[in-house]
């Protein structure tokens, strides 16, 4: 794991994408609140398609921006110097898994926010 949330003007911060399903928006949006006090630069995911919207309110439009927002989420960990998975009680659904397979083979080291055994917060 990388310790740069101190940095000099001539460094940046250390850059985190957070992973996990959008039916824990919530506990997303906590993590990035503590990543960012952290000092880290935060890419998360942008849309919640649980929540209706206009943008989405056509299944089909619905279908095609998820194969978009699940590619663009994968430039985000291009991005990142790590990756932080919001897994509340250990849950992590398909499109997280996939993830969680896809940063390794970029050499981004990975942290969960809870173990996967106990559901215990493990945020640092």
């Amino acid at each position: 794991m990388h310790d740069r949330t101190a940095h000099s003007p001539a460094s940046r911060p250390l850059i985190v994408a957070l992973c996990g399903s959008i039916r824990h928006w919530d506990a997303l949006a906590e993590a990035n609140l503590y990543e960012t006090v952290a000092g880290r630069i935060v890419l998360a995911p942008g849309c919640n398609l649980k929540q209706s919207h206009p943008l989405w309110e056509d299944p089909a439009r619905a279908v095609q921006l998820k194969q978009q927002l699940d590619d663009l989420h994968r430039r985000k960990i291009d991005l990142a110097d790590e990756v932080l998975i919001v897994n509340p009680g250990g849950y992590t659904g398909d499109s997280t898994c996939s993830e969680i397979d896809y940063a390794p083979s970029l050499g981004k080291p990975i942290r969960y926010t809870h173990s996967e055994d106990a559901g215990e917060d493990t945020r640092g």
